[in-house]
């Protein structure tokens, strides 16, 4: 079933990735009538399966134990009659999706890929919309709205700073090393006054009244000043509670 190849850089692995994901897309959209077909619940437990040709396939799974590949979930036709034409289909949908992710981070493990490779990898992968979104038309969720961050952060002042070496003003120094996930999650957030991006070797406060993060050279605040403020009220805040 599986062509006898193995893909051992990250470019590899992700065309063999959107290969698939195109079979599973065609199975699910264009030949789907021919897909609910042969998923005929009277018959064994059937798979579906993406080759990196972009070809498609119902079967049973591998016989041998364990697989050379891990393996897409097993019995999908036995839903077929149970459920609504549109509901199994997004069930399906979202199964290839996990399985195309395990076919990728097993080649990834396999070939040794470091954490760069991996994170390379995945942010490729993840700019393309998922099978199910594309099945079920449901819009790729954003992480925040980009012409709401700058003015309204919705990082709470209970959550992990956007700054190097400080919380928002008037905390504890937190320590020197700060998770570099924690940067990444965070890496899109904008400062209110430039409109530039966080950095992770800059100095940050949030406001407490919009909770708005800024760079402190922005605002004219020092990590040394930060610490004896201990309620930091923004330019654009304070220059609000004046007028009014």
């Amino acid at each position: 079933m599986e062509e006898n190849y193995h893909p051992r850089t990250v470019e590899e692995v992700f065309r063999d990735f959107k290969g698939r994901r195109n079979a599973f897309i065609k199975a699910l959209t264009t030949d789907v009538e021919e897909f609910y077909q042969l998923c005929d619940p009277e018959k064994e437990n059937l798979c579906l399966y993406g080759f990196p040709n972009e070809q498609w396939e119902v079967n049973l799974p591998a016989e041998e134990v364990p697989p050379e590949l891990p393996e897409p979930i097993l019995g999908i036709n036995f839903a077929r009659d149970g459920m609504q034409e549109k509901e199994w289909l997004s069930l399906v949908a979202a199964s290839s999706d996990s399985w195309l992710l395990s076919i990728a981070f097993y080649f990834g493990a396999r070939f040794h890929f470091d954490q760069v490779e991996r994170k390379r990898l995945f942010n490729m992968i993840n700019d393309l919309p998922t099978v199910f979104e594309l099945v079920t038309g449901a819009p790729k969720k954003q992480s925040r709205d980009r012409s709401s961050v700058s003015n309204h952060s919705s990082v709470t002042s209970n959550a992990k700073p956007k700054v190097n070496k400080y919380r928002k003003a008037g905390s504890k120094k937190v320590d020197e090393e700060i998770d570099e996930e924690d940067d990444d999650e965070h890496s899109d957030t904008l400062c209110g006054a430039c409109a530039e991006n966080y950095a992770s070797d800059e100095f940050w406060i949030c406001c407490d009244i919009c909770e708005t993060w800024f760079h402190g050279k922005c605002v004219k605040i020092t990590p040394a000043k930060a610490e004896h403020i201990k309620k930091y009220k923004c330019p654009s805040c304070t220059n609000k509670r004046a007028r009014n």
